[in-house]
C-alpha cells in the first residue's frame, strides 16, 4: 500500500475517485459511498473504515480538491450527531463488526443518529440518570425502560447512542452502560417538544421494554460514563469548534446588514459590532487551532471552553442584530409547528436567530456545567464539594 501521509498522494487518490465517479454524472449517494470506500471520508480513520490512517490535518487537502470539482458532500447540519459524536465513539470503543456496520451509512447520511442522554431528572447532573437496562431472560441482551428528553433529530433517526443504568448499587458514575439503540424497535416512542421558535426540532423519547442485543453495547458493562466522555468531548468540539470561513456563523448576517443599511448605523452599535466581530474571528481561529491539536488524539476538556464561547457569542450577536434592525428585528417569519431536518441559523430571519440562540447555552452541556469543567480540568482549580460522590445511586434522594 502506498503511503497516504503525503498531500500529493491524497490529491492523486482524489483525482482517481473523480475520474471513476464524475460528479456531473454520478448519483450523489453513489459518490459518497465511493468516497468512503476510497478512504477519503475521514482520512485519519483506519483503512476500510472511511480513512487511510493519514494525519487528520490532511483532510482539508481532500475537501478542497473535491469542492473545486463540484463533488457532492454530506450535510453535517442534518447528520451532525452521527458525524461529531457517534462516529468517534464507535471508532474508539466499538468492535470491528460494529465499526463496519455503522460508520459507512452514518457518514453517507443514509442513517441518521440521535443522542439519548439527558432525562427530565438528569440534565446538568447527567450521571444521575434513571433509565434502567436489565439483562433479559437468556442473557443475550438488555431490556430498557425510561424517558429521555431534548433529543434532537429523534424523529428522523434510525440509531441512537444511549446511556442507561445497569447497576443501582454503586455510585452514580459507575453503574452506567453505553448502548446503540435501534429507534425503529417496538417500545420506542418519540414525541415532539415545541420550542419558542414554534418548531419541534427537539423531542422526548419514551422507552418501554425496548430490547437491545448485547452486540449493540459499546464498551464494558458499567463503563458507560467513561465511554460517554468521548461522546461529550467530541460534541463540544463539534458545536463550538465547527469549521467556518471568515464572517461565517451569526456574525455574517449582522455584518452584511451593517454594510447594506447605512441608515441603521449608530456609533454605539458600531463599537459593539466591531468588538463582537473581533471576538468571532478570534473564536474561529481558536477553533481551527483546537482541531489541529486533535491530530494527536481525542479532544479534551478544552472543547468546553469553545462551546462556552460559541453560546455567549451567538446570544450577544443575535441581540445586537435585533437592536440594529429596530422594529424589523421584532418580526418573525413563521410560527408554524414544524419538525425540521436541520438547524439553519443563517437561512432564517433575525427573529429566529435571536430566539434559537437562547438554547445554545443549554444544549451540549449548560454553560454553568462547562464553567466547572474549565475551572477544574483546564485551570486546575479545586473541585466543588460533592456529597453524593460515594453514595450508591439507589440511595440518592430524587
Amino acid at each position: 500500500m502506498t503511503d497516504a501521509t503525503d498531500a500529493g498522494e491524497l490529491r492523486r487518490r482524489t483525482a482517481e475517485l473523480l475520474a471513476a465517479y464524475p460528479p456531473a454524472t454520478t448519483d450523489r449517494l453513489d459518490f459518497l459511498r465511493a468516497r468512503f470506500d476510497a478512504g477519503l471520508a475521514w482520512v485519519h480513520f483506519p483503512e476500510g473504515l472511511g480513512g487511510l490512517g493519514a494525519p487528520r490535518s490532511l483532510q482539508p487537502v481532500v475537501d478542497a480538491e473535491l469542492a473545486a470539482a463540484g463533488a457532492p458532500d454530506n450535510d453535517p447540519r442534518r447528520i451532525g450527531i452521527g458525524l461529531g459524536m457517534a462516529a468517534p465513539t464507535v471508532l474508539e470503543y466499538g468492535t470491528e463488526e460494529q465499526k463496519r456496520r455503522f460508520l459507512r451509512p452514518l457518514w453517507t447520511g443514509e442513517e441518521v443518529w440521535c443522542q439519548l442522554f439527558s432525562e427530565p431528572g438528569a440534565g446538568s447532573d447527567l450521571a444521575a440518570l434513571g433509565t434502567r437496562a436489565v439483562r433479559d431472560g437468556d442473557g443475550e441482551g438488555w431490556v430498557v425502560n425510561g424517558q429521555k428528553v431534548w433529543t434532537s433529530s429523534a424523529h428522523l433517526a434510525r440509531w441512537a447512542i444511549l446511556i442507561a443504568r445497569t447497576d443501582a448499587d454503586v455510585p452514580k458514575h459507575r453503574g452506567i452502560t453505553y448502548f446503540v439503540c435501534d429507534m425503529t424497535d417496538p417500545g420506542v416512542e418519540v414525541r415532539p417538544l415545541r420550542q419558542i421558535t414554534g418548531e419541534a426540532e427537539f423531542n422526548e423519547v419514551f422507552l418501554t421494554d425496548v430490547r437491545i442485543p448485547d452486540a449493540h453495547r459499546l464498551g464494558g458493562i458499567g463503563d458507560g460514563w467513561r465511554v460517554a466522555q468521548t461522546t461529550l468531548n467530541n460534541e463540544r468540539v463539534a458545536i463550538g469548534g465547527m469549521r467556518l470561513p471568515r464572517e461565517g456563523g451569526m456574525i455574517g448576517p449582522v455584518a452584511k446588514t451593517w454594510r447594506e443599511r447605512p441608515e441603521l448605523r449608530t456609533p454605539d452599535l458600531h463599537q459593539r459590532l466591531l468588538t463582537l466581530w473581533v471576538e468571532a474571528e478570534a473564536a474561529r481561529l481558536t477553533g481551527e487551532r483546537l482541531r489541529q491539536q486533535l491530530v494527536a488524539g481525542q479532544p479534551g476538556p478544552e472543547g468546553a471552553g469553545m462551546k462556552l464561547g460559541f453560546a455567549r457569542l451567538n446570544q450577544q450577536i443575535s441581540g445586537l442584530e435585533v437592536e440594529l434592525l429596530g422594529e424589523e428585528g421584532l418580526l418573525y417569519d413563521d410560527w408554524t409547528m414544524r419538525r425540521p431536518e436541520l438547524v439553519d441559523f443563517t437561512g432564517r430571519d433575525a427573529g429566529y436567530r435571536y430566539l434559537r440562540s437562547k438554547g445554545n447555552s443549554i444544549e451540549g452541556g449548560t454553560s454553568e456545567v462547562l464553567l466547572n469543567i474549565v475551572a477544574e480540568r483546564v485551570l486546575g482549580l479545586p473541585s466543588e464539594p460533592r456529597t453524593d460522590k460515594d453514595v450508591a445511586w439507589k440511595d440518592l434522594s430524587r
